[in-house]
């Protein structure tokens, strides 16, 4: 993690843009106390997203089997 003075921050923008690009943190002071984080963004993969809303693999059945019963298998075989 960086630490810059806000006043540093002003003039170096770019470069800790920069920074942040590459993965790092950077922490922003005024008069010495953090006022503000940039970090970097995380990707689609990291970001918490409900289960229900991320894509899945369909169900694929051997012939012949039908979905209700792939569901009564499944259960028979659970341990609870």
């Amino acid at each position: 993690m960086h630490t810059i003075a806000l006043s540093e921050f002003r003039a170096q923008a770019s470069a800790m843009i920069d920074l942040v690009e590459r993965g790092e943190t950077v922490r922003i002071l005024r008069h010495g106390k953090p006022v503000a984080e940039l970090v970097p963004l995380k990707s689609e993969e990291q970001a918490k997203v409900p289960s229900w809303k991320r894509p899945f693999e369909p169900v694929v059945l051997p012939p012949g089997v039908s979905l209700s019963q792939a569901v009564l298998d499944e259960r028979s075989e659970s341990p609870w």
